[in-house]
């Protein structure tokens, strides 16, 4: 196993570097004894900060992808080598795997525009609008049917139907679900006519966007196909060095060539980032708040 070769300099740097972590460590301790208050609302943002990173990232793959980092920095004696590794081992599954959020957003929208049908249907029946929630939760499809038995249970203990109908568009959280839901409420609050013509052009909107994710996503297959290809070949090629011809990387031993070595990690990263960020949907506004809603129904405010 090759090792960094450190000057004295670099570790002079080094121990320069920890005499100071471990100073402001201690500043910290000492803000945080004091200003408690303070402490508490830091901890408050640094849980919002957790709660926006993917939802993939498990504690289970956090961890796996530390422990793999950690042996490649040891096999490789390479610093930079195991953050790059512990990196991939978190994105690149989510990046070069299926897209398991797409799907499961395109079979969501495809229930909500079945069940928007089965109410238009249940409603030219001359069934009231909660008699007809109620009908149709029963056979809801089945990627909306935990949210469905959840507004049937709240309107059957006695909740109004606008407001368990805006906890139901909190749980779906789709902007689809909101237009669909904004007109359900309208004509729960204000008796409105024609409703299930409506529902039927809903429902028709929705099938619509379906159509179209489809296609976007047919064309993201072939994206996503290169960056699997370059990233196999990429990996492929580095593992085969380091195995095969270990003497062709020394000069990564050196400071200078660690630092190469993460420029040309962080273009990597980069690439990748901005390949996910040209397939990504850009989803609607939102016409039901989930902040409004869960504090209760402002007067005069959104549906």
């Amino acid at each position: 196993m090759t090792t960094i070769n450190w000057g004295t300099g670099t570790v002079t740097a080094v121990a320069v570097a920890c005499g100071t972590v471990w100073g402001l460590g201690l500043v910290a301790i000492g803000y945080g004894a004091v200003r408690r208050t303070l402490r508490e609302e830091q901890a408050g943002l640094g849980r919002r900060l957790i709660g926006r990173l993917p939802a993939e990232w498990t504690t289970r793959r956090f961890t796996i992808a530390v422990t793999v980092g950690v042996v490649v920095g040891a096999l490789t004696g390479w610093p930079v080598a195991a953050v790059l590794t512990t990196a991939a081992v978190l994105t690149l599954p989510g990046l070069l795997g299926p897209d398991r959020y797409a799907a499961r957003r395109t079979e969501r929208m495809e229930a909500l525009a079945a069940w928007t049908e089965m109410l238009r249907d249940t409603l030219s029946a001359a069934a009231g609008l909660e008699q007809a929630v109620l009908a149709t939760a029963d056979i809801a499809p089945t990627a909306l049917e935990s949210e469905m038995r959840q507004l049937a249970a709240a309107v059957r203990s006695g909740r109004s139907l606008p407001a368990a109908l805006r906890t139901f568009a909190v749980e779906v959280d789709d902007a689809l679900a909101d237009v669909v839901v904004a007109a359900l409420v309208m004509a729960a609050e204000q008796q409105a006519g024609q409703l299930a013509p409506l529902l039927g052009e809903l429902a028709e909107s929705v099938r619509e966007q379906v159509a179209m994710r489809q296609r976007i996503e047919a064309g993201r297959a072939s994206v996503r196909t290169g960056v699997r290809v370059t990233v196999i070949v990429t990996l492929g090629m580095a593992v085969g060095m380091v195995v095969f011809n270990r003497p062709y990387l020394d000069p990564f031993n050196t400071l200078t060539g660690q630092a190469v070595l993460a420029a040309v990690g962080g273009l990597f990263a980069a690439s990748f980032t901005y390949l996910s960020a040209i397939g990504r949907i850009d989803e609607p506004i939102r016409l039901i708040n989930p902040t409004i809603t869960s504090a209760g129904p402002v007067p005069g405010g959104q549906p």
